[in-house]
């Protein structure tokens, strides 16, 4: 089973003002439009952003740190935190994580109004062999590598210049192993390997140019969607359990075929054999919800997925009769990968345990709630509820939220 985040904390992000939410292999955001649950989803992409372009060319890339930061009150914050846990590395597990955080710090200039600098201040921690642990901390232009002992003591390890604003996750996985770098490369590699799921319709349906290589990955808009189905109808098992899924979704299809595209280079095309019709349907001429569902698979199939997925509004297009089964496979495919998924649609929530959604809402100053309710306290309104649905306790208001708003 691949490592695992366990747990977001995120201080005046947007409108996450101060959050802290567990993560499980399947973790599904539930709330109304405007609680904040995209806004969970920015976090990671933000630290992605940093990793391969560095911390102020991922602020800027976003409007600078009065855009990203929490746009509640009258001013902005002078600060904001993000700090995440997980079992990644070798000696890592849920009860000794690694931790990184990285608080960003404004200061205004008091002869310019308007403007400001920024700071930063950065803390790597891993568990090492035999109860040992590395620190690894960052501020202004010093990284600083300290080693914990057996007996609870820390050992200064050395120190190295780094520049100002460069964020230790782009620029230390240079360090030797002996340094922490190996450590450091490890974090980055799995939170740079996040990925947000949304398939373009009209994107999908299109021919996909035939790649001839070992490695082929489905693209976050699924517009490569034929020439990676092609590649897992090579999967034998695979592919004819994800055409079976299809099957009992789309009562009408018989199997899904490729054909092949004149030109230049070759293309191919998805093909949906159906009943009591004389030729094939491309895929160009299906339905919105039949391209979606297609995409859903080809991803909850992918027999080498990114570290950490998100999909936001996995329902969309989607009857709902098809959720029980997109429940089922994130499920198995929850053993290769790590899910988060944002909905408002309690069809889908009524096909959730307790321990897989988490409920979202959002205070009178604009302030994500998140969790609104501990698994404790959705369990324990079941119980009461006499075990009701999920979906229709969440819907009625019993756990919270309303279905109006705007995301922030």
């Amino acid at each position: 089973m691949p490592g695992r985040l366990l747990e977001l904390h995120v201080e005046n992000f947007r409108s996450l003002r101060d959050v802290t939410i567990p993560l499980g292999p399947l973790t599904v955001l539930v709330g109304p439009n405007g609680v904040g649950k995209s806004n969970v989803l920015k976090v990671f992409d933000l630290l992605a952003d940093i990793i391969r372009t560095d911390l102020e060319p991922a602020l800027d890339a976003r409007g600078g740190f009065d855009e990203v930061s929490f746009w509640g009150g009258s001013r902005p914050p002078t600060s904001m935190t993000i700090r995440v846990k997980a079992a990644w590395t070798t000696h890592a597990s849920p009860s000794a994580p690694d931790e990184y955080g990285l608080t960003i710090r404004r200061r205004s200039l008091p002869h310019n109004p308007g403007s400001y600098t920024l700071s930063r201040e950065e803390t790597f921690a891993f568990k090492r062999t035999r109860g040992r642990g590395r620190r690894i901390t960052i501020a202004g232009e010093e990284a600083r590598v300290r080693d914990k002992q057996a007996a609870g003591t820390e050992e200064d390890s050395g120190s190295f210049g780094i520049q100002k604003l460069s964020s230790g996750l782009s620029t230390l996985p240079r360090l030797t192993s002996s340094d922490g770098g190996e450590e450091v490369a490890r974090v980055a590699q799995e939170l740079s390997a996040f990925r947000v799921f949304d398939v373009d319709v009209e994107a999908a349906r299109a021919p996909s140019r035939v790649l001839r290589r070992r490695y082929h990955e489905l693209s976050p808009q699924a517009d490569n969607l034929a020439e990676f189905l092609l590649h897992l109808s090579s999967e034998d098992e695979s592919w004819e359990d994800l055409v079976a899924d299809a099957r009992a979704i789309l009562p009408q299809l018989e199997d899904i075929e490729f054909a092949a595209v004149g030109g230049s280079s070759q293309q191919v095309h998805v093909m949906l054999r159906e009943r009591g019709l004389r030729h094939s349907t491309p895929l160009k001429d299906a339905s919105y919800g039949t391209v979606r569902l297609l995409g859903l698979l080809a991803l909850l199939y992918d027999p080498d997925p990114p570290a950490f997925t998100c999909i936001e509004e996995i329902d969309h297009g989607l009857h709902p009769q098809a959720l029980t089964l997109i429940v089922e496979r994130l499920r198995e495919a929850a053993e290769r990968t790590q899910f988060i998924v944002a909905t408002h649609s309690p069809a889908l929530v009524d096909r959730l345990r307790p321990d897989e959604f988490i409920v979202c809402d959002r205070d009178e100053n604009g302030a994500s709630i998140i969790p609104a309710l501990t698994e404790q306290e959705v369990e324990a309104i079941v119980e009461e509820s006499g075990d009701q649905p999920l979906g229709e306790l969440w819907f009625s208001g019993v756990l919270g939220g309303d279905l109006t708003g705007d995301e922030l």
